[in-house]
């Protein structure tokens, strides 16, 4: 696991172009997407699923929100694009953990996975944006 978690971040730096919160071309191309691809589980106010902090009845945790009531604010660009291209059991570095996110490799571009995460970040507050920011520079 500390391994993958290593090497991921460099990896996904080459591949895509980082978070773009206010270019809006980026931010509308990633709406599209996140319409599309991601609002069916996690809603299209990006409200997530009820009771997203309990497992379901097959032992899986609901999709999260993405707006401020949630914690993708919590991690970083890197590891969210990480987590939404190869999964999280890929992430995690356990190939056994069952979820119902999909690994979007091979469905999603690199970019198009920047712009859905461009687009949720461009959603959320100023002050959680700043301390996104915040740990963006510190990691």
């Amino acid at each position: 696991m500390a391994i993958a978690w290593v090497l991921w971040p460099a990896a996904t730096s080459a591949q895509g172009t980082g978070l773009r919160p206010g270019d809006e071309s980026v931010v509308s191309l990633g709406r599209e997407v996140y319409a599309a691809e991601c609002a069916a589980c996690h809603g299209a106010g990006l409200e997530g699923q009820e009771n997203w902090r309990q497992r379901d009845a097959e032992g899986r945790m609901p999709a999260p929100p993405h707006d401020a009531t949630g914690h993708t604010w919590h991690h970083d660009g890197e590891t969210s694009f990480a987590l939404t291209k190869y999964g999280v059991a890929a992430l995690i570095g356990d190939p056994t953990y069952q979820s119902n996110m999909p690994a979007y490799e091979g469905v999603l571009s690199d970019a198009e996975i920047w712009a859905v995460l461009s687009y949720i970040k461009s959603t959320w507050p100023a002050d959680i944006r700043e301390r996104h920011d915040l740990m963006e520079e510190n990691r």
